[in-house]
C-alpha cells in the first residue's frame, strides 16, 4: 500500500442526498473528520460532482476530501433531467446502490478500502450496502431530532394519519413540545401532499435498527430531552452545528465556506452595499435554494417591505424573479437591494444585518443561531413549520409570521414583524437569546465541547474497530 494511504487513521465514505441543504452539512462534517486524521471520501452524484468543478476539496489539518461520485441515473442533468421529482427519486433508488457497490469494490482494488459508510438518512439503501461488505453503517440526520422523531413515530404506526379527526389533533413525541397540525412537518400535517417525499422521510427508519451509529446535525443543548429519548434506542451522538469553523470555534483556519454553491453569489455587490449601511440596519430576506413562493406571496412581501420603510437585502433566485411586482426593484432602489443569490454566511455575519426573514430551512436556522441573528419565520413546507415553532417558542430567537386562511403572510403582518424585530418591545430579549445560543454553539464545537467530544469518540471508534 502506498505511504499516502497509510497516513490516515481510517477511510470512510460520506454519501449525501443530492441537494445543497443535505450536501453542505455532510461536507462540513467531513472537514471535521479530516482535521482529526480520518480520510473522508465524499460521494455526490455524477452531475453534482461535475457542477463542483473539482475532484478534491482541500483541508487545512488533514488529507484533502476526495470526490468519488455515484450515479442517480441522470448524469448529464441531475434532477432537472428527470420528468418529475418522483421519477428522479425512483431512479436514484435504482442506480445509487448499484454504483455505490461498484465504488466500494473499486476502492478495495485500489488498496484503499473503507471502514464505514456515513449516509444521509434519506438514502437508507446505503446501509444495506455497508452491511453487504461488513462495514460500519452510520446514519447522518441533516434535520432536527424532533422532526426525525415525528417521522419515526409515524413510520412505526405510533402516530396515526391523517391527524384531523372531528377536531384539530395535536402531536406529541417524547421530549418535544406539543405541536399543532400546522407545526408538524408538512408531509405529516398535510397527509397526502407530496407522497413521494412522504415515502422518503419514513424510509429513513425502515432499517435504522441495524445501524451502528446515529449522528445528528445539532448540538446537545438544542434538543436535550429528545436526544436523551433517542439514545435509549440507538447509539446517537450530536456532532453539530456543521457551520464553517470561521463562524464558530475558528480552529479550522480559512474554513469560511461550504465549498458548494448551486447558484453563483453576488458577493462583491452584496459586501459593498452592506458596507455602506449603518450597523444593525438591514433586513436580510432569503427563502433558500428550493422554496417556490406564489406571485401573491411575493406581492405581499414586497408591499410589506415598502411600507415598513426599512433597508433590506432580498435574495430572489433568477427563476423566481418574474414573480416580483413590476417596477418593485426600481421603486425601492434607494431602500433595498434584490440579488439572485448571496453568500448567506457573509450576509448574516455582517454588522449591518439586523434580522433574517427566512423559510426556516434547518441549515438557515442553524446559521442564524450560530452567528447570532434574530429570525422572522415564514415557513413553507417540509420540516420548516417545526423549525419555526422551536425558533419562536423553545429557543426564543424570533417570531413566526401569521398566515391568513389562504396560507399567505399579508403585507401588514410583514410590516408588523419587521418593526418588532427592528425596535419592538421584544428586540432586547431576542438579542439576548441569540447571543446565548451563539455562545452555546461555539462552546459545543470548541475543543472539549459536547459536539467535539462526540466527534472524537466517533473517530476513536473508527480507529480501533
Amino acid at each position: 500500500m502506498e505511504a499516502s494511504k497509510q497516513a490516515h487513521k481510517a477511510h470512510v465514505l460520506v454519501v449525501p442526498f443530492p441537494g445543497q441543504g443535505h450536501i453542505n452539512p455532510m461536507l462540513q462534517f467531513s472537514k471535521r473528520l479530516a482535521s482529526k486524521g480520518i480520510k473522508p471520501t465524499l460521494t455526490p452524484t455524477v452531475y453534482i460532482a461535475k457542477s463542483m468543478h473539482t475532484t478534491t476539496i482541500p483541508t487545512l489539518y488533514g488529507p484533502p476530501i476526495q470526490l468519488r461520485p455515484i450515479s442517480d441515473g441522470y448524469d448529464d442533468g441531475g434532477k432537472n433531467q428527470a420528468q418529475s421529482t418522483a421519477v428522479y427519486l425512483d431512479s436514484l433508488r435504482v442506480h445509487g446502490p448499484k454504483t455505490l457497490v461498484q465504488l466500494v469494490k473499486k476502492l478495495i482494488e485500489e488498496g484503499d478500502p473503507v471502514k464505514a459508510i456515513i449516509y444521509d438518512g434519506f438514502l437508507p439503501w446505503a446501509l444495506d450496502v455497508a452491511k453487504q461488505f461488513g462495514l460500519l453503517g452510520v446514519v447522518f440526520f441533516t434535520q432536527s431530532c424532533s422532526v426525525n422523531s415525528i417521522y419515526y413515530h409515524v413510520q412505526r404506526g405510533l402516530i396515526q394519519l391523517p391527524l384531523q379527526g372531528p377536531g384539530p389533533s395535536t402531536v406529541s413525541v417524547p421530549g418535544a413540545p406539543e405541536l399543532q397540525p400546522w407545526e408538524v412537518p408538512s408531509f405529516v400535517g398535510q397527509y397526502g401532499s407530496y407522497p413521494f417525499w412522504f415515502h422518503v422521510v419514513l424510509e429513513q427508519f425502515s432499517n435504522i435498527d441495524q445501524v451502528d451509529w446515529v449522528l445528528c446535525n445539532i448540538f446537545y443543548d438544542m434538543e436535550k430531552e429528545v436526544v436523551d429519548w433517542m439514545a435509549k434506542m440507538w447509539k446517537i451522538r450530536t456532532i453539530g452545528p456543521t457551520v464553517p469553523s470561521y463562524y464558530l470555534d475558528k480552529r479550522l483556519e480559512d474554513d469560511k465556506d461550504y465549498n458548494l454553491q448551486f447558484f453563483k453569489p453576488n458577493t462583491i455587490l452584496c459586501k459593498n452595499w452592506l458596507d455602506s449601511k449603518p450597523k444593525h440596519s438591514v433586513i436580510y430576506i432569503s427563502f433558500g435554494s428550493a422554496a417556490k413562493l406564489s406571485e401573491e406571496q411575493f406581492e405581499e412581501l414586497a408591499q410589506g417591505l415598502k411600507i415598513s420603510n426599512q433597508t433590506f437585502l432580498w435574495v430572489v433566485r433568477e427563476s423566481e424573479q418574474a414573480k416580483l411586482p413590476k417596477r418593485f426593484i426600481d421603486e425601492t432602489s434607494e431602500l433595498g437591494l434584490v440579488v439572485s443569490w448571496a453568500s448567506q454566511l457573509e450576509v448574516l455575519s455582517h454588522e449591518a444585518t439586523c434580522c433574517f426573514v427566512t423559510h426556516c430551512g434547518f441549515n438557515s436556522v442553524l446559521e442564524a443561531l450560530c452567528i447570532g441573528v434574530p429570525v422572522v419565520g415564514v415557513p413553507q413546507y417540509t420540516d420548516q413549520g417545526t423549525n419555526a415553532k422551536f425558533m419562536e417558542d423553545v429557543w426564543r430567537v424570533g417570531i413566526r409570521a401569521k398566515i391568513d386562511e389562504k396560507g399567505i403572510v399579508r403585507r401588514e403582518e410583514v410590516e408588523k414583524c419587521i418593526r418588532e424585530m427592528m425596535g419592538g418591545r421584544k428586540k432586547e430579549e431576542f438579542m439576548m437569546n441569540v447571543a446565548k445560543w451563539k455562545k452555546l454553539a461555539k462552546q459545543a464545537m470548541d475543543e472539549g465541547g459536547s459536539s467535539d467530544k462526540n466527534i472524537d469518540e466517533f473517530v476513536a471508534y473508527l480507529t480501533e474497530c
